[in-house]
């Protein structure tokens, strides 16, 4: 293949100066040399925008951009709209890629004519051990229709990650991350498979996830409730009303994936926040005492989920207060 394409590689960059340079050479080591790197520093306040300007001076396949401050998906969205390449990737600053990744990428892309390409992941924690796979890797390479990796997504076993993926420019022509929101990457990708046939996924663990507690969804505070459990609820309503109109034959799953993003929900809000003046908190329960004959008769659902849906649909604070405390026994 000739490295007549060019890729655009977007890295959106805030206060990582310890981690930034792994993964900024780790794009740079591509065996695939016809990208550009576009590092996005989203208002960084330590080293890291001056290490983003010091890497510029060195390749000059790499732009930087200094922005305030908006977060991870206005950084991105920023980074699409300079991008010069056909097609585009994502990286996190704390991450980092093999060195055939997006040659991989493309090669697979262009030979099955898909408009996205995948690569399978990996986490690694702050010790250097590999975690659990978050989404198991197939035996081999193959196609995935959009409406099997909708489903995949709405059983929580697909990969929704923009990281892993090698996406056509043209695809995120009138789309945008949605700013100030958590899980946002779902909802774009969906979005997207409306309008393409699939997605060619590969087996190989080429992105490598840096699993690090304190990031926006892996808090240690008890008391601390991260938005993104509201965004996955608002998620599934988004999904849900696009089953609906694109993909009925898959309802049963979308409204699993409801089930499940709302227990999600309940599991994790502080029970001081579980009164009837928070709008949001009595639209979930609302939604789990409209679904009970959903909850019981849902094939996905597993038996543990079902009694914990059911119960908090019951008496969700004490449920809420119950757990606490059993997770408070477990972690001492």
């Amino acid at each position: 293949m000739t490295q007549d394409i060019l890729l655009s590689i977007i890295v959106p960059v805030y206060n990582i100066e310890d981690c930034l340079e792994r993964c900024v050479e780790s794009i740079r080591q591509q065996s695939y040399r016809n990208l550009e790197i576009l590092l996005v520093d989203d208002g960084s306040t330590d080293g890291s925008g001056a290490i983003c300007d010091e890497f510029a001076a060195r390749d000059e396949r790499i732009r930087v951009f200094h922005k305030e401050n908006g977060g991870s998906s206005s950084a991105r969205n920023l980074g699409v709209r300079e991008a010069k390449g056909a097609w585009l990737g994502f990286v996190d600053s704390d991450d980092w890629i093999d060195p055939d990744m997006y040659k991989r990428l493309l090669e697979t892309a262009l030979a099955s004519g898909a408009d996205i390409a995948q690569a399978s992941r990996d986490e690694i924690d702050e010790q250097g051990g590999r975690r659990p796979d978050v989404c198991a890797p197939p035996k081999e390479t193959f196609f995935c229709p959009a409406q099997d990796f909708l489903r995949e997504l709405l059983l929580h076993r697909g990969d929704c990650s923009f990281c892993t993926k090698l996406v056509k420019k043209e695809l995120f022509a009138g789309r945008a991350f949605p700013e100030g929101k958590l899980n946002e990457d779902f909802y774009l990708l969906v979005d997207m498979l409306a309008c393409t046939e699939g997605i060619s996924i590969l087996p190989d663990q080429m992105y490598h996830v840096f699993y690090r507690i304190g990031s926006n969804t892996r808090k240690k505070d008890r008391n601390d409730f991260s938005r993104v459990f509201v965004d996955i609820v608002d998620n599934a309503d988004f999904v849900e009303e696009l089953v609906g109109k694109k993909y009925p034959q898959l309802m049963t799953e979308a409204v699993r994936f409801g089930l499940f993003q709302r227990l999600d929900y309940m599991l994790h809000i502080p029970v001081v926040r579980m009164v009837n003046t928070d709008a949001f908190y009595c639209r979930v329960k609302k939604y789990l005492r409209t679904h009970v004959k959903d909850t019981i008769r849902n094939p996905y659902l597993t038996k543990k989920n079902k009694i914990y849906l059911l119960l908090f649909t019951a008496a969700p604070k004490t449920v809420r207060r119950v757990h606490g405390w059993i997770q408070k026994l477990k972690r001492n």
